[in-house]
């Protein structure tokens, strides 16, 4: 698989994934059957507190590109919640106010701190809303965000940039505080498949309370519905409030997971 990286000699750049990895996302509806066909197996994960989940989506998705996700991990016993801010369109500095009314509405209705699931753009949000409000913050789980090292490498950039009116380079100090440590725990959950972003672009700096997981071959837009991601996701929630340990990659998904020595290199 290509390395993705810039050519230039010495060069840190990174670049969007290859072509073939775009094209190959379609393989997302794929995932999303598997999921069906698996959900007896996926309804053994380790059950929820009933604490509350937030679920923000991708770039130009809705709530109901999360759907199944809430639905799955509701039937585990979370609280899931939906953002309600109808498609996201990006735009970091225009969403955070937004974004921290429906946590604290949330919090304050729950009388709990919430976890926070976040799709691609939406776990660039999580990660945000986790160093405004960490008292109303639980855990922060990500999957194929582009959170870190180059974040222009992704196949969307140029499309967010038009759409949200902010160019990638705008709140460099904020963008280097999402990318650092968060004060909650935080798992990121990516793919090196991934054909929307570069998968260096997910990864966290690992600690006693942060951690990488990839799934093999998931792809960017699946990667909310792929029964490992899945079960990854059910497994990091169900943790009790204030505890954290790393994930095991034993089970039923095993063999999806690459081994923690080599989710954390770059």
């Amino acid at each position: 698989m290509s390395d993705q990286r810039d050519g230039a000699p010495g060069s840190d750049r990174l670049r969007p994934p290859a072509l073939g990895l775009l094209l190959a996302e379609a393989r997302g509806l794929f995932e999303f059957n598997a999921s069906v066909l698996l959900s007896p197996l996926l309804m053994r994960a380790p059950r929820g507190d009933g604490h509350p989940v937030l679920a923000l989506p991708g770039f130009l998705a809705s709530d109901l590109s999360m759907a199944p996700m809430r639905r799955y991990l509701g039937d585990l016993g979370h609280e899931t919640h939906a953002w309600r801010m109808g498609r996201n369109l990006g735009g970091l500095a225009r969403m955070r106010e937004a974004l921290r009314r429906r946590l604290a509405e949330i919090h304050s209705a729950s009388g709990r701190k919430v976890s926070l699931v976040g799709w691609s753009l939406g776990g660039v949000y999580a990660r945000d809303l986790a160093l405004q409000a960490p008292d109303m913050v639980r855990y922060v789980i990500t999957l194929g965000s582009p959170f870190a090292n180059d974040v222009r490498a992704t196949n969307a950039t140029a499309l967010y940039e038009a759409l949200s009116g902010e160019r990638v380079e705008d709140f460099a100090e904020l963008r280097e505080a999402i990318a650092g440590d968060l004060p909650v725990p935080a798992t990121s959950i990516y793919s090196r498949a991934d054909g929307v972003v570069n998968w260096r672009t997910c990864l966290l700096r690992p600690g006693d309370r942060a951690e990488n997981i990839e799934v093999h071959l998931a792809s960017h837009i699946g990667l909310g519905v792929n029964p490992a991601a899945l079960w990854a996701l059910a497994d990091r929630l169900a943790q009790p409030e204030g505890e954290f340990w790393p994930f095991d990659r034993a089970g039923p998904f095993a063999i999806a997971y690459a081994p923690a020595e080599r989710a954390v290199s770059a």
